[in-house]
């Protein structure tokens, strides 16, 4: 398994009435979690997407368990639990400042040939780069 470490101070645009995170930016807050997780094992989104493969969500899943609130800095543990295939599944944990468990959740996405939109197999140096942890 791998696994990542990223963090997001909360932006006052991002906060709703209650100064809370709004549950839409948790969405956000986990793709920039995912970039930042397959950059720390040295891959680039740019460059496999310049390569021509697309990743694009096929299903998300969010645990809203306490708010993040506004100027909090929040820590996002970003897990890949098996070796991508054709698909790979993102776990997410979402801590405050006070390292409480405030959201979790997953999200699936299908590497895809960015000139056919078919299903393609991972970039070669992804898979050379994960393997260790598998």
């Amino acid at each position: 398994m791998y696994q990542a470490e990223t963090q997001i101070r909360v932006r006052y645009a991002e906060t709703d009435q209650m100064s809370y995170v709004y549950y839409g930016n948790y969405a956000m807050y986990f793709e920039v979690a995912r970039v930042e997780a397959m950059r720390s094992v040295g891959f680039s989104y740019k460059e496999m997407e310049d390569a021509g493969v697309m990743m694009p969500v096929l299903e998300s899943h969010i645990k809203y368990h306490r708010p993040g609130k506004y100027d909090e800095l929040l820590t996002i543990r970003t897990k890949i639990p098996e070796q991508p295939s054709v698909r790979i599944r993102f776990e997410y944990e979402v801590f405050n400042e006070a390292e409480e468990l405030i959201t979790e959740g997953w999200t699936t996405l299908t590497f895809l040939n960015k000139a056919t939109h078919r299903p393609t197999r991972p970039p070669k140096n992804l898979l050379d780069l994960l393997k260790a942890y598998f």
